[in-house]
């Protein structure tokens, strides 16, 4: 509701419950609308999908899944790290997001029939990071839109900083030694 109220008229953008798999459809017609499909009805699946949509620039929306390749789960190493390094941003947004929520977050590496992680401890120090520089830079335009929407709606705005240190204690607890997240 919260995303369709937001982004119908200005994006010609729609959240909508999908099956198995989440799915970006652009719009295939002046008069239809974008189609961002969340899997099973889970609160996480459609804050992820929506965070890759707030960082997918005007041409990737016009492209199906906009554009990118996707390697099932059950990836090799090789594969799970490319997998890593483009799923930082759409998490640390996601948190952003979730934090705003009150929703729990997971760091995910979807990779649970292959060898899991490339980097469990250093994807999820990047995703923190991620998550800093959006904070203390700001975040794409839609995003913000969205973040803001969130902290309105759920009430967070004024507990969101204290609630996002937290978050960020329980998801990428800082090694004392080397001053980097370890495993949860």
């Amino acid at each position: 509701m919260l995303f369709n109220d937001l982004f119908r008229e200005t994006c010609r953008t729609i959240l909508v419950r999908g099956g198995d798999e989440p799915e970006y459809r652009p719009a295939t017609g002046p008069d239809e609308l974008a189609r961002v499909r969340f899997a099973h009805g889970y609160y996480a699946s459609a804050l992820h999908e929506i965070s890759h949509w707030c960082i997918a620039g005007e041409h990737r929306r016009t492209l199906h899944d906009y554009g990118y390749w996707y390697c099932p789960d059950g990836r090799t190493a090789s594969q799970q790290l490319a997998f890593e390094q483009a799923e930082v941003k759409p998490q640390a947004i996601e948190w952003l997001f979730s934090v705003a929520a009150g929703s729990r977050f997971h760091i995910s590496v979807d990779n649970l029939a292959g060898q899991g992680a490339a980097d469990d401890s250093g994807f999820r120090q990047r995703v923190t990071d991620q998550a800093e520089r959006y904070l203390a830079r700001g975040l794409p335009q839609r995003a913000q839109a969205f973040l803001d929407t969130l902290t309105t709606f759920y009430g967070t705005g004024d507990s969101y900083t204290d609630a996002w240190r937290r978050d960020a204690r329980r998801v990428a607890p800082c090694d004392p030694e080397s001053g980097h997240s370890k495993e949860n």
